[in-house]
């Protein structure tokens, strides 16, 4: 069986007419998972479950239902932006083998905002998708059954919550048992125990004389009113469980309340005023510090120009200095080239010509560097060579006091904070309302689970009266009303319950035995660990897992981290779905859950692309992140990728095609 294609109209957050490919074939390689992205609260848990409504409708098992009757349900998952024109409308595409040949169906399932008796419309179409196949419409439970029985869709359409459930619970939860007991066939021979019980009795009332009759029926009037106060208490513990939840709520409330008004920073009080001391002391550290700052060079910060204008004017003045210096040293050096020239024997003329020269060239330097207005600064060079101090000095000051700022206004800040913890601490008298309001909620909850335990009680106690009334009921037929005329039926019918025992022991056994070899070696496929478990028993009554290392000692089930025991609660539900024998699609809705890295990777290595020939996981961007996704795409392993963008604003879900988080 694989699904081909999911069309979902106005279901949900769904909004309008979204269709999404799910077939995984091709003419390339296989590639068997189907990758659909979407953050929490924007889809994915609906996705799922619309598959499960299209298969088996009013007996889906769909995790948003919860106590609502069916037509409640279908009401409330009616897109909130549909008109009351437009219909909500389910459509699941899938093929399968019939009589050795491929054959298509597509499930139509529609309905309004109130359908009209309480039901949706089923339709189911044939391969072109036209021409509807109207008698498997009237037997559709019993034909979808024998395709994927609901007793076991859960071994193939489950989700992370299941798996959390199952790795920390010592036994599995009924879900799972219900599944393995419909995988094991184990449901048949039960019934037929049933079957056989009532008939023996029926024989025996109908070979019962007068007095004895009146007997047995007294016996039966009473097992009767057992199994109808049974009922009763089972009901009863069942609102006593509901009152426990909604009570824990309410202590969680009260908590919260608690906390968020200022109880808990009332228990603290003392401490966080201490804290607002030492911190106003730190502040006025600072401030002093500061101050000090501001004694020395700081305030020549608030005239950088006029420092700079000076260190020009200074520096400009004592050039002038050094080239009148210079100018004069100059002309003596001229003069003295001049007579010295005059001694030699060239022409007088190129004697004038030079002296004319340099009395040219030592005019123009000094006119060059003549300044525009007359020296008024008259530094000389080691006024300038303070200046340069000071504004060093200056400059390191401001980045102390820069940082001296930054950290007073960080001190400032953490005392407005904790000012308002402070102010926002509750009272004396507020606190021990608060206070006695969650003492009473813890109390409420307290004599709940109280209550609810000693119901228990007498429900185990009525189970127990209930099962002597019908062993008494049984010895009072085997020894008052058993005729030769139905003996062989009554003698045969007890045959066949000892032999059915033995039956069903040995098939159990059997079947077990096959499925604890396949859950051993999937926990050791996905372990990294291989040496931590030899051998893997399950309880032929319980169902619970006990493990053992390869010196045959027990490997208690807290010593696994929580990432093993979710590895092992997968390699369970992965062996189950192996033994059944079936070759069915599987859907798993947040897969990864609280896994490391490296059980990740072996999840996603390992499990997703051997899962089945056709795996549609649901993730979030946290649990098959980039590395993960593109580990699967690196092994060739994704067929399709899908987007479930979600629109808070608008409360609307998208479906976006060949797309993901990355």
């Amino acid at each position: 069986m694989i699904f081909l294609e999911l069309v979902l109209q106005n279901f949900g957050p769904y909004s309008g007419r979204q269709i999404i490919n799910l077939d995984t074939r091709s003419e390339e390689n296989h590639r068997p998972i189907i990758l659909l992205g979407g953050m929490n609260g924007g889809g994915k848990t609906t996705l799922m479950d619309s598959i499960r409504l299209a298969l088996y409708g009013q007996r889906a098992q769909c995790s948003t239902r919860g106590n609502l009757s069916y037509s409640d349900f279908l009401t409330q998952c009616v897109n909130n932006k549909a008109t009351p024109a437009e219909k909500t409308r389910i459509e699941l595409l899938f093929e399968h083998i019939e009589d050795d040949k491929p054959v298509k169906y597509r499930i139509v399932r529609t309905w309004e905002k109130n359908p009209k008796d309480g039901k949706d419309t089923l339709g189911i179409l044939g391969d072109d998708d036209t021409w509807p196949v109207d008698s498997l419409v009237n037997i559709w439970d019993d034909y979808i059954e024998n395709l994927l029985p609901l007793g076991i869709s859960n071994l193939f359409l489950f989700d992370g919550e299941q798996v959390k459930e199952l790795a920390e619970q010592e036994t599995p939860p009924p879900i799972v048992i219900e599944a393995i007991r419909g995988l094991l066939g184990l449901e048949l021979a039960d019934k037929l125990a049933v079957d056989l019980e009532i008939l023996v009795n029926r024989k025996r009332k109908e070979l019962a004389e007068t007095k004895d009759l009146a007997n047995l029926e007294e016996i039966e009037t009473r097992l009767i009113q057992y199994q109808q106060d049974y009922q009763t208490i089972a009901a009863e513990l069942e609102t006593l469980n509901n009152l426990i939840e909604e009570l824990e709520t309410q202590q969680r409330e009260a908590l919260d309340k608690f906390i968020s008004e200022g109880g808990k920073i009332a228990a603290d009080r003392n401490h966080l005023e201490q804290q607002q001391k030492d911190k106003i002391s730190t502040a006025e550290s600072l401030r002093l510090s500061m101050c000090e700052l501001a004694s020395e060079v700081l305030p020549l910060a608030l005239i950088p120009n006029l420092l700079n204008q000076v260190q020009a004017q200074g520096t400009k003045e004592f050039r002038y200095q050094q080239i009148q210096l210079a100018q004069d040293v100059l002309i003596e050096r001229d003069k003295r080239l001049i007579n010295w020239l005059s001694q030699l024997t060239i022409d007088l003329e190129q004697v004038e010509k030079i002296q004319s020269f340099l009395k040219e060239d030592a005019e123009s330097l000094y006119t060059a560097s003549s300044p525009s207005e007359a020296p008024w600064l008259l530094a000389d060079e080691e006024s300038l060579s303070q200046l340069d101090n000071v504004r060093y000095h200056l400059q390191n000051t401001q980045k102390l006091a820069q940082q001296q700022l930054a950290k007073l206004k960080d001190v400032e800040e953490e005392i407005i904070t904790l000012e308002r913890q402070v102010q926002t601490a509750a009272e004396p008298e507020a606190y021990k309302k608060l206070r006695d309001a969650v003492e009473d909620a813890q109390n409420q909850v307290s004599q709940a689970k109280a209550k609810y335990e000693i119901t228990r009680r007498k429900f185990a106690e009525l189970t127990d009266v209930i099962e002597r009334t019908k062993k008494e009921l049984k010895e009072y037929t085997d020894k008052n009303l058993d005729s030769k005329n139905r003996q062989h039926i009554i003698t045969a019918a007890a045959k066949v319950q000892e032999t059915l025992k033995l039956f069903r022991e040995k098939l159990t056994l059997k079947k077990l035995n096959k499925l604890e070899e396949e859950v051993k070696h999937c926990f050791l496929y996905l372990l990294h660990k291989s040496d931590l478990v030899r051998t893997i028993t399950i309880d032929t009554k319980t169902f619970s897992l006990s493990l053992f290392d390869s010196n045959t000692q027990p490997v208690p089930k807290h010593r696994l981290s929580a990432g093993e025991k979710q590895l092992l609660a997968i390699a369970f539900l992965w062996g189950l779905a192996k033994v059944s024998g079936l070759r069915l699609p599987v859907a798993i809705d947040t897969p990864l859950g609280r896994l490391d890295s490296s059980h990740r990777n072996n999840l996603v290595e390992k499990y997703f692309p051997a899962a089945s020939h056709q795996v549609i996981l649901l993730s979030t961007d946290t649990e098959i992140g980039k590395q993960e996704v593109e580990t699967l795409r690196k092994n060739e392993a994704i067929a399709r990728e899908y987007l479930l963008k979600y629109d808070s604003s608008t409360r609307q879900t998208t479906v976006m095609e060949n797309q993901y988080f990355w």
